[in-house]
C-alpha cells in the first residue's frame, strides 16, 4: 500500500517539449475549434429559424450539432491554455469533469447517429408511414433516451474510475483525461466496477453499431429494388451524409483507441485521440450541407430576411 498516493492533480502530456511547436499546435487547434463552433452554430440556427427544416431528420441533426459543440469544447480550450502557459497540470476535479463530458458526449453521438439511421430506414423503406412513425412524440422520446443514457454512462465511467486509488506517477500520457490513460495509473487489484461499466458501454456501442448495419442493409435492399437509376440516386442521396458521418466517427475512434495496450503513448497516438474529438464535429456540418439544397435555400432565406 506504500505506492498508493492521495493524488490531488495530474500532469497532461503535450505534443512536444518545444514550447514554440506546442504553441503552434494550440493555435492550430483553436482555429479549427472556432470554425467548428461557427459551422455547428450556423446549422442549429438555420434549423431553428427555417420552417422548411422542421422535419425529424433536421431535428436529429440539430441535436448532433449540439453534441459536436459540447464534445469539441471539452478538450480544445483547455489544451490551448496549456500550450500558451506551458502548464500542463489539471486538478482531479477538472480531470473527472473531462472524463464525464467526454464519455457523455462521445456516447451521445453514437446514440444520435443510431436514431438517425432508424429515421433514414423509415424514410426509405416505409415512406408512406413516415409521418405517423416519426411523429414529434417519438422523436422527443428517442432524443430524451439518447441524452439520458449518454449522461448515465458518463456518470458511471467517472464514478467507477475516481472511486479507485491512483498510485505511482500522476502523469497522464495523453492530451486530455481519458479512460484508457487513467486506467494505466490505477493501482487497485479489483476492477470489477470498472469492467462492469466498460462492459455496459461496449454492449451499448455494439448494439448501436448492429442497429445501424441492419438499417442500412434494409435501406440498400430497398434502394436496389427501385426501377429507375434516378430514383435510386435520390433515395440513396438522403442517406449518404449520415453514412459518411458515421464512418468518419467510427474510423477516427478505431484509429485512436483500437491499438495494443501500452504504458506510454506516442505523439501519433495523442494526435489521433485529439483528432477523434475534433474531426467529426468539424466535418459533420460540412458533410450535411455540402450538397443539401434545403440547407442552401434556408441560408439564402435567412440572409435575405436579415438584410
Amino acid at each position: 500500500m506504500s505506492n498508493v498516493t492521495a493524488i490531488t492533480g495530474f500532469i497532461l502530456m503535450g505534443f512536444s517539449d518545444i514550447h514554440e511547436l506546442e504553441t503552434l499546435c494550440g493555435v492550430t487547434f483553436l482555429l479549427t475549434y472556432l470554425l467548428t463552433l461557427m459551422s455547428n452554430f450556423l446549422t442549429i440556427t438555420l434549423i431553428t429559424l427555417d420552417l422548411k427544416l422542421q422535419s425529424p431528420m433536421y431535428f436529429f441533426l440539430k441535436n448532433l450539432s449540439l453534441l459536436d459543440i459540447f464534445l469539441v469544447s471539452v478538450t480544445i480550450p483547455n489544451f490551448f491554455v496549456h500550450s500558451l502557459t506551458y502548464n500542463n497540470s489539471i486538478s482531479t476535479l477538472g480531470c473527472a469533469c473531462q472524463v464525464f463530458f467526454m464519455a457523455s458526449f462521445g456516447s451521445g453521438e453514437v446514440f444520435v447517429l443510431t436514431v438517425m439511421s432508424y429515421d433514414r430506414y423509415v424514410a426509405v423503406c416505409s415512406p408512406l408511414h413516415y409521418d405517423a412513425i416519426m411523429n414529434n412524440v417519438t422523436c422527443m422520446l428517442m432524443m430524451g433516451a439518447s441524452w439520458s443514457t449518454a449522461l448515465l454512462l458518463g456518470v458511471m465511467y467517472t464514478a467507477a474510475i475516481f472511486s479507485m486509488p491512483f498510485c505511482g506517477s500522476n502523469v497522464i500520457s495523453q492530451i486530455f483525461c481519458d479512460v484508457p490513460s487513467l486506467l494505466r495509473i490505477l493501482c487497485s487489484k479489483s476492477f470489477a466496477v470498472i469492467y462492469t461499466s466498460l462492459g455496459i458501454g461496449l454492449f451499448l456501442g455494439m448494439f448501436c453499431f448492429i442497429c445501424i448495419v441492419i438499417s442500412y442493409f434494409y435501406i440498400f435492399s430497398t434502394v436496389l429494388k427501385i426501377p429507375t437509376t434516378k430514383g435510386q440516386y435520390k433515395a440513396f442521396a438522403t442517406c449518404l451524409p449520415h453514412l459518411i458521418v458515421f464512418t468518419v466517427y467510427i474510423a477516427t475512434a478505431c484509429f485512436a483507441y483500437l491499438k495494443p495496450p501500452s504504458n506510454t503513448t506516442s505523439i501519433i497516438d495523442r494526435f489521433l485521440s485529439m483528432l477523434h474529438t475534433v474531426l467529426p464535429p468539424a466535418l459533420n456540418p460540412v458533410i450535411y450541407s455540402l450538397r443539401n439544397t434545403d440547407v442552401h435555400n434556408a441560408l439564402k432565406r435567412v440572409l435575405q430576411n436579415f438584410y
